[in-house]
């Protein structure tokens, strides 16, 4: 199969460019580097045999959008490509509603003209906002209501898609379409061939990471009076190559001739939740390193807890994650980190 991977430069996405390959796809690559790294393709490139074409360009850009899927016969998407700092979110929404939704929309168009039947569309728990404690764990019934722009600019692309397929559904034509949403995606690939590589980088693990390796000098936890087990905010953490494995098992299920078309939406998360604390401790285990901790107040917007309830995805098509011990996923992310102390250089 001919897939484009936008975003394919930046740390999902690069994982996904990776599986795709050693499934034997051929596969090109669309990505700004405003996020992404070159590196990353480079590593890639050595085990393509010549199955992997990268563009630099924007996905806003809807000529040269359609220009790569004529020429690489593309028959489906796997869209990465986002901007997604929540802090900055808030500070530059235009920022994010033009890089997130507006070229999603070009992207989608440019799919149109062309033909593109199969899309797979990378969204978030953040699409949820703050849910109720009576929603925990979070089902994909639960209502939707973001606190950021983020969570509304990937929510907008959801209602774009899912307006397009019933478009195509009322004029007897195929698509299909997925919108995964993730919760709080950590580890990196077995072969430390690609990493996590974020600048700056905001996600607590590769942080924790940085003041055991010593790149920083301690790490903070912000609130330790919430009303969880041990104070601390408790989140739902799913490794990159499970979360991987979810979209190419979404892709193979999506069926552009279903009649009204198909639509499918899937939390993908462990269905468990770890604690800061616990995730502190855990890289305290795994790196044999004292790591120096701090307590800070409260951030606005944190809810004390958001944990998937992933039952729908392993009913549909059998999918569940297979790496839910947290040791085992900050020891992949660790093993990145020793072998790329300064990520990609």
């Amino acid at each position: 199969m001919n897939i484009l991977v936008t975003g394919g430069a930046g740390y999902i996405g690069s994982h996904a460019v990776k599986r795709l390959l050693t499934d034997g796809h051929t596969v090109a690559v669309v990505d700004n580097l405003r996020r992404g790294h070159l590196s990353a393709i480079d590593a890639l490139t050595t085990i393509a045999d010549g199955r992997l074409a990268f563009y630099e360009a924007d996905v806003g850009d809807r000529s040269a959008i359609e220009r790569i899927l004529r020429e690489n016969h593309i028959v489906a998407v796997m869209h990465f490509a986002a901007l997604a700092y929540v802090g900055e979110s808030v500070t530059e929404p235009l920022l994010y509603h033009h890089n997130n939704t507006a070229a999603a929309l070009n992207l989608l168009e440019a799919c149109d003209a062309v033909g593109v039947q199969r899309f797979v569309f990378s969204s978030t728990c953040a699409t949820y906002g703050e849910p109720a404690p009576e929603h925990i764990p979070i089902a994909e019934t639960t209502p939707q209501n973001p606190i950021n722009p983020y969570g509304w600019s990937k929510l907008h692309v959801e209602r774009i898609l899912s307006d397009y397929l019933e478009a195509k559904a009322l004029a007897g034509k195929p698509f299909a379409y997925a919108a995964p949403r993730y919760f709080n995606v950590a580890g990196s690939d077995p072969d430390t061939l690609i990493g996590e590589h974020h600048n700056p980088e905001t996600h607590l693990i590769p942080l924790v990471l940085h003041a055991a390796i010593g790149k920083r000098k301690d790490i903070t936890i912000f609130g330790t009076d919430y009303p969880t087990p041990d104070g601390t905010c408790i989140r739902d953490y799913v490794h990159v190559v499970d979360l991987i494995d979810a979209h190419v098992a979404i892709l193979h299920s999506l069926d552009p001739n279903k009649p009204g078309g198909d639509r499918r939406i899937y939390n993908l998360g462990i269905g468990r939740g770890y604690s800061v604390r616990e995730i502190i401790e855990a890289a305290q285990r795994v790196t044999g390193r004292k790591i120096s901790v701090l307590e800070g107040e409260r951030r606005a917007g944190d809810p004390p807890t958001l944990f998937a309830n992933p039952a729908k995805i392993n009913a549909e098509i059998g999918w569940s994650a297979s790496c839910t011990d947290i040791d085992e996923v900050i020891k992949s992310a660790w093993r990145w980190l020793e072998a790329h102390p300064n990520g990609y250089a």
